[in-house]
């Protein structure tokens, strides 16, 4: 799936639930709680949690929730742009051409 259909679908799985229709500051929370979940989930993969409350998990499943944190951050991305008529394509294009830029090839 490319980026403009990945957009496209959560645009419309998230409004058929009724969740895409926060404005941008509460989109930004959103964004803000998935990336520390991010983090969270990095921690567990790299240097474990650490935590005798927590049963321990696989190599496998940390990835995989990994995986899925770092999806959540990019739907809420995806919201988020949507609302400024941002394609993720072109903001990633704009992001290329300015490192280009800054830092040449």
């Amino acid at each position: 799936m490319d980026m403009n259909e990945a957009q496209q679908w959560i645009k419309q799985f998230y409004g058929e639930r009724g969740w895409s229709g926060y404005g941008p500051f509460i989109r930004v929370g959103f964004l803000m709680e998935e990336t520390g979940e991010t983090a969270r989930a990095v921690r567990a993969y790299e240097i474990g949690r650490d935590r005798p409350d927590e049963e321990a998990q696989s190599r496998e499943r940390l990835k995989q929730d990994l995986v899925e944190e770092i999806g959540d951050v990019l739907g809420n991305i995806s919201l988020l742009a949507d609302l400024y008529d941002i394609t993720l394509e072109e903001a990633f294009t704009a992001h290329q051409h300015k490192l280009l830029k800054r830092f040449g090839s």
